[in-house]
């Protein structure tokens, strides 16, 4: 990983997290100054963090941190669930029994989560195990992409009272990927990744990560 690249991980993290809130401004010498870096990699991460609607650069404020819309829920949730199924189709010949036991492993993770940082770590590490083997790198950059504005819409929304759910659907796809049946398996994602429980739809807007 490339000096850049870890700063833009590392800052991606804080905006998601809701650590650094949205209209906070990324000050390049600060950072630099953190990260022992020049003004060159900083910069570089910085115009990654555009390209992903983390930041933006505004005249003469320089680049703060950007808002997070909730028109844009639907947008991302529509995009998901035409990305993950192709996704799924390809790895679903790929798929080996050892995969299915690690999305099994992540899907029980999410569902004994104590906190809403947990769960969204082993409900994104269920949908790329079972996506992973699909080979297509790009898509599933587009699809990290995705999950990360997931997440940060999930997090700006959390409520106080944290309860991990029991997710069918989760066990749903793990169910028809066993009977090989990856039709079933990609209509359920299709499905799964537009439904949001009901106090989340009302704190962000309509959509489940």
């Amino acid at each position: 990983m490339t000096l850049a690249a870890e700063i833009c991980a590392r800052l991606s993290e804080r905006i998601i997290s809701g650590e650094l809130a949205a209209g906070s401004p990324l000050r390049q010498d600060h950072i630099a100054a953190e990260f022992k870096a020049s003004h060159v990699p900083v910069r570089e991460a910085f115009r990654e963090l555009e390209a992903r609607g983390l930041a933006q650069r505004l005249p003469r404020r320089g680049t703060r941190v950007a808002e997070a819309p909730h028109a844009a829920l639907r947008e991302v949730a529509e995009m998901r669930a035409v990305l993950e199924p192709l996704a799924l189709r390809h790895a679903a010949p790929q798929i080996t029994g050892s995969v299915l036991q690690r999305a099994a492993e992540a899907n029980q993770a999410a569902e004994n989560a104590e906190n809403i940082y947990a769960w969204e770590e082993a409900n994104r590490r269920f949908h790329r195990t079972l996506l992973e083997p699909c080979g297509m790198e790009r898509l599933l950059r587009s699809i990290d992409d995705l999950h990360l504005a997931s997440a940060r819409y999930l997090f700006a929304g959390k409520s106080r009272e944290w309860q991990s759910p029991n997710d069918r659907d989760h066990r749903a796809i793990l169910a028809a990927l066993r009977a090989g049946d990856s039709a079933t398996a990609c209509s359920v994602l299709a499905r799964h990744v537009q439904w949001t429980p009901p106090r989340l739809r009302l704190q962000a807007g309509g959509f489940r990560p």
